[in-house]
């Protein structure tokens, strides 16, 4: 049974999509709360939320395959609005008794949909009579609609692009309305969820901040949390967001690496010592870092070592405190879902990500995640509505390793200092130019290269700074952003003028793909 505190929500299976995350967004912009589900496990998810309304993703699979993934039978009986998007059309109309065409010429980008008859999705929108453009992505095609099924709109390549049972309120759709290239696609989401399931649209941040003190005084009870600070955004939130719920409950623990970007170390003791009077360990371990990351090169043995030194550090400083129960961390979802496949098997790793994962077994713990339903802008949000300083909440995305994977090669306090410099004139020159918030991160990176120059009558042979600056939603994707040339050249003046060690600024043009936001 669904505790009080949780919100009305909507289900969302997922069949393997690339862009099963976009239709949780799209619910969230509607104001109505989402969680996603591989099929595998998706009637456990449904008995926990008992959500309102269920969409079925698309998926790279074939309704005729031997053993395609399925949705659990049990939902075509539970009595809520079902929406099948794509796959999830195809794979509602097979479980229901339509017929599937496999491997056809199918319909790839761009396309137009004419609408034969009214529908509850197509309200104060699409009128019979219309063409509206859509993106299609799809080979399998529905050829046979299942009993109670009529189509309201076709394709060149789907005569049944949307279908509906109005008695059911079940819905299927072949294209996919919750990519940008489905100009009215967001809108048809929205209807789904707030005319069809009939929910009110009035999820908030504020909604949520009640939702989740509730949740963690429940699960924590008297018990105590410790907490470890990187600096960024999400631990940050995670940490004021418990604090609130149980107050001297919480301890936090900022282990200062001596890897972070210049004044970050101190910002992070003042708001939480000063600001919030939140209890902070505050351990500078700079040396036992430097030492560490002596004579290394390999990028992942960096990455390696500083993971496993933080939790060793962490782990020590916890035993410390003493009669700490739960381990806070402030997970993401993205994180959440990129951890569990679709299928329930292992995805693959591109590079290690640092956080503190083995600290919970190792130290017989329970995790506090509060932030793990919520992407990176509604975890920003979530800080707004909670208080923290913009300095905090604005703040570009920071890698856990810090530093240490901005210099390429060997890492040294030198260096460090070097790049902080460096780092710290590109954004003061960014935010003098009101473009920090058009951006999604920009930093700079001290590369293994040194060059000839010439500095007022003499030579030099010093470092390469090379600077990056990315636009994103979510950090999956990334594209360059496009500073005009007199911005960068103003910037590589001031940074080889002001900057002992470097000698010559070059500018990142790599979007990801191919290539990674950071460079290590």
């Amino acid at each position: 049974m669904q505790p009080d505190h949780l919100p009305d929500s909507i289900l969302i299976v997922d069949f393997g999509s690339q862009v099963t995350q976009l239709i949780a967004r799209r619910v969230r912009e509607a104001g109505v709360y989402s969680e996603i589900a591989p099929f595998s496990q998706a009637a456990e998810v449904f008995e926990r939320m008992s959500p309102r309304g269920i969409i079925l993703s698309g998926g790279p699979a074939s309704v005729n395959d031997e053993d395609p993934p399925l949705a659990p039978e049990s939902f075509y009986d539970a009595g809520v609005p079902i929406l099948g998007i794509c796959y999830g059309q195809q794979v509602m109309t097979k479980q229901l008794g339509g017929n599937v065409l496999s491997h056809d010429m199918g319909e790839f980008g761009r396309a137009f949909v004419d609408i034969e008859s009214d529908c509850t999705l197509f309200d104060g929108m699409w009128k019979v009579g219309e063409r509206h453009q859509v993106w299609m992505s799809h080979g399998d095609k529905v050829t046979e609609l299942a009993d109670g099924f009529t189509p309201v709109a076709t394709s060149e390549g789907a005569p049944f692009a949307v279908t509906c049972n109005e008695d059911r309120r079940f819905y299927g759709i072949q294209f996919h309305p919750e990519v940008v290239h489905t100009p009215d696609g967001a809108r048809l989401i929205a209807n789904f969820v707030r005319h069809v399931c009939g929910l009110a649209g009035d999820w908030t941040m504020a909604e949520f901040r009640k939702t989740k003190i509730a949740e963690i005084r429940e699960q924590v009870g008297d018990g105590k949390v410790i907490c470890g600070l990187s600096g960024g955004v999400d631990s940050a939130v995670a940490a004021v967001l418990i604090h609130e719920a149980i107050g001297e409950q919480l301890t936090c623990v900022f282990v200062d690496h001596g890897l972070m970007r210049m004044g970050e170390a101190e910002q992070v003791v003042s708001l939480f010592k000063e600001h919030y009077n939140i209890p902070l360990v505050h351990v500078d371990a700079e040396e036992m870092f430097m030492s560490g990351l002596a004579g290394e090169t390999d990028p992942e043995k960096k990455r390696k070592f500083i993971g496993k030194t933080f939790i060793d550090v962490f782990e020590d400083e916890a035993g410390e405190i003493g009669g700490a129960d739960f381990l806070a961390q402030g997970t993401l979802y993205p994180d959440v879902i990129e951890s569990v496949s679709f299928t329930g098997g292992p995805s693959v790793t591109i590079k290690s990500h640092h956080n503190v994962g083995g600290l919970p077994e190792r130290m017989n713990m329970q995790l506090v995640e509060p932030l793990r339903e919520l992407f990176k802008d509604e975890v920003r949000e979530l800080g707004r509505e909670l208080g923290l300083p913009e300095v905090f909440v604005g703040r570009h995305p920071f890698p856990g390793p810090g530093l240490a994977i901005r210099i390429p090669g060997e890492v040294t306090k030198e260096r460090c200092d070097i790049l902080r410099k460096a780092d710290a004139i590109y954004l003061e020159e960014i935010r003098n130019a009101g473009l920090y918030d058009a951006i999604w991160q920009a930093f700079a990176v001290l590369l293994p290269v040194k060059t000839v120059g010439v500095m007022g009558d003499g030579r030099t042979y010093d470092s390469v700074c090379g600077l990056r600056a990315v636009t994103s939603t979510d950090g999956m994707t990334a594209d360059v952003y496009p500073f005009d040339a007199s911005f960068l050249s103003r910037v590589a003046t001031r940074i080889i003028n002001e900057v002992k060690g470097i000698n010559r600024v070059v500018y990142d043009y790599t979007s990801k793909p191919p290539g990674t936001i950071e460079w290590e």
